[in-house]
């Protein structure tokens, strides 16, 4: 008989965060944890749903990163009206979210945001930067290596988190 949300060797369903690290890393491993639900609420463990924050960070990886080159793939371009809205809406909300200690929510809207990167002809430069620096504090080592591959030469900790400028966050008329 199963027993769900439970965890443990007589179960054969152990998995320490040493064996998440081992298979996923540590970004995955931290995006996993925190995208679960809110930190003061107890939740299920469920080590299939790990692949769900793997892929988003996969995403975002190829965002920015050729698989077949390793060089930044990110255009010069100014990101359209729509990008714009996406990209000022999503700092306004995981500002707010990460200040209320709702990494979740947060999480659940970089994946949106991302998944609307992932739908363009090419990702402008100007709309992946802030998703990096806001992924920073989730998901750091990912964050560093992409900032680093995006031609900065210091740290993303040194840099501020991004603001929304109000004028994309009105309804159009």
């Amino acid at each position: 008989e199963r027993e769900y949300g439970k965890m443990g060797k007589s179960l054969n369903n152990a998995m320490t965060p040493d064996d998440m690290y081992a298979e996923y890393g540590p970004d995955t491993f931290r995006v996993y944890e925190m995208a679960m639900g809110p930190l003061d609420l107890s939740r299920p463990w469920n080590t299939r749903d790990v692949v769900g924050s793997q892929r988003f960070l996969q995403r975002l990886w190829r965002n920015v990163v050729s698989e077949e080159t390793g060089e930044p793939v990110v255009s010069d371009t100014e990101p359209g009206t729509e990008t714009l809205r996406a990209l000022h809406r999503t700092i306004a909300d995981v500002r707010v979210e990460m200040e209320q200690m709702r990494p979740n929510t947060a999480i659940a809207k970089l994946i949106t945001y991302n998944n609307h990167l992932t739908g363009l002809e090419s990702v402008p430069r100007a709309a992946v930067e802030p998703l990096v620096q806001m992924v920073a504090p989730i998901a750091p080592h990912i964050a560093e290596e992409l900032w680093e591959r995006l031609g900065h030469d210091e740290s993303l900790a040194r840099e501020p988190f991004p603001v929304a400028d109000e004028q994309y966050l009105v309804a159009e008329t």
